[in-house]
């Protein structure tokens, strides 16, 4: 009986965290771009040198800055900080949600800009939700152990 029960472990391997490391840092890089080189970042989205940005990237890169930050933060007890590893699921479909509203219409669609919302948005969301529901199972598991 005992073999039964550890053969379906849950586990929550090494190269889940540093997925969430490398997440963080990455989301946390793309913020400061948008922080401290948003006129310029969003001149080059609009493969338009004459391009002048109405709306400020300055909001939108310091919450990226904080999500970068919360995912790194979540890879080191990721199993107890689900919540963080939700935080930053949730933060990068509402960035990529508020590029889409705000900056696309000044910007227009473009290799470019469809670039940064697949690469830099996106497609993390698919790690990050395939590790949010590793980080689950692992807690449910260790939840029924803890009651035997």
């Amino acid at each position: 009986m005992t073999q039964e029960k550890n053969s379906a472990f849950p586990i929550f391997p090494m190269p889940m965290r540093g997925l969430l490391l490398l997440a963080g840092m990455y989301t946390f890089a793309i913020g400061a771009f948008f922080r401290y080189f948003g006129e310029d970042l969003l001149k080059w989205l609009a493969i338009d040198n004459t391009f002048s940005s109405v709306n400020s990237s300055t909001v939108l890169g310091s919450i990226g800055m904080l999500l970068g930050f919360l995912i790194f933060l979540s890879a080191f007890y990721p199993i107890s900080w689900r919540v963080l590893i939700l935080i930053g699921i949730i933060g990068k479909v509402v960035a990529a949600a508020w590029f889409v509203m705000v900056f696309v219409p000044e910007i227009g669609w473009n290799k470019r800009s469809v670039f940064h919302l697949v690469f830099n948005e996106l497609i993390w969301l698919i790690p990050m939700t395939l590790i949010f529901i590793r980080a689950i199972k692992v807690k449910k598991y260790l939840d029924t152990q803890s009651d035997d």
